[in-house]
């Protein structure tokens, strides 16, 4: 079977539609049709079937469509190990992140990659309400990503997952607040405080809920940002508590405390997401090994400021 066409049901697999396809491969819906339906020829079995005003894949497609990523995976070992004899990691490699993924592991990624002749990253950041951050691996080469909350888990859907860090999540107070003196706050603690919450479903908007589980009583919140800069101004202004993800909030001039949530296991789970074939490139590796090193100097140095 031409490995063209296995790629074009490998996309079709991801990205679900005809329409979509043609669109990331720069080819015409018809050009796309008329090569699957040649692959169908050569595979010998049906792989579509009408869904709607669409196709959906048989068992069998499906089928063949793993074994294309397979075959992918094998293609691009091949083609890495010949770049590992004839270059060290080079040319464009895309990432994006969600905002505070990005300011706390970004910038000294790029300065310690600075040093790596002609290797280019380039960085973007999405919306982090998006619904699954996975979904974005068919467009970047690696997508830094928290606590998952897609339907199906990220190995489930084939990617490469590589986990950076497991960042504990705070109780940020304003500063007099009667907790502030406490090394640590449990939930019950906390019943009858007002919130700045994050949209419903965030990882720290999980944590309120699992606070009103155990307390039995409502958590009150009063107002809700995706942006935890508005969060911390919130907080400092003392319109109540929040959340926050422990690396990139800023203690501002003691208008912020942040205190451990005690009873819970209050943490988002950061991690590397990337289709399997990608990972395989020497440029790519190098950047994942750099992101989990600044990860660990990272976690390393709250340990030993709190110590």
């Amino acid at each position: 079977m031409d490995v063209k066409r296995l790629e074009l049901l490998r996309e079709l697999a991801e990205r679900g539609s005809i329409t979509e396809v043609a669109y990331a491969t720069r080819r015409t819906p018809s050009a796309v049709s008329q090569q699957l339906k040649l692959l169908e020829k050569e595979a010998g079995l049906p792989l579509f079937q009408p869904e709607g005003r669409g196709i959906a894949l048989t068992a069998a497609g499906r089928q063949l469509a793993q074994t294309a990523t397979e075959v992918a995976i094998a293609l691009e070992r091949a083609a890495s190990s010949w770049r590992e004899y004839a270059e060290q990691p080079a040319g464009d490699v895309t990432l994006t992140t969600f905002p505070t993924g990005g300011a706390m592991l970004l910038p000294n990624l790029l300065t310690r990659l600075a040093a790596t002749p002609g290797l280019n990253l380039i960085c973007t950041d999405q919306d982090p309400a998006l619904p699954d951050f996975a979904d974005l691996t068919a467009d970047f080469d690696i997508v830094l990503a928290d606590t998952p909350t897609g339907s199906r888990s990220w190995r489930d859907r084939g990617l490469k997952v590589v986990p950076l860090m497991s960042e504990p999540l705070d109780v940020a107070l304003p500063e007099g607040h009667r907790l502030a003196t406490r090394r640590q706050v449990t939930p019950h603690d906390l019943v009858g405080e007002r919130w700045i919450g994050s949209p419903v479903d965030f990882p720290n908007d999980r944590i309120l809920q699992e606070m009103a589980s155990i307390t039995g009583e409502p958590i009150d919140v009063e107002q809700r940002f995706m942006d935890n800069l508005i969060i911390e101004a919130f907080v400092a202004a003392g319109h109540g508590l929040a959340i926050l993800p422990r690396y990139t909030t800023r203690e501002r001039n003691n208008k912020v405390i942040t205190r451990p949530l005690a009873d819970i296991r209050a943490r988002r789970e950061i991690s590397v997401l990337m289709r399997p074939d990608r990972a395989e490139r020497p440029s790519i590796r190098l950047i994942v090994a750099t992101l989990q090193e600044e990860a660990e100097r990272l976690a390393a140095g709250h340990r030993s400021a709190k110590g």
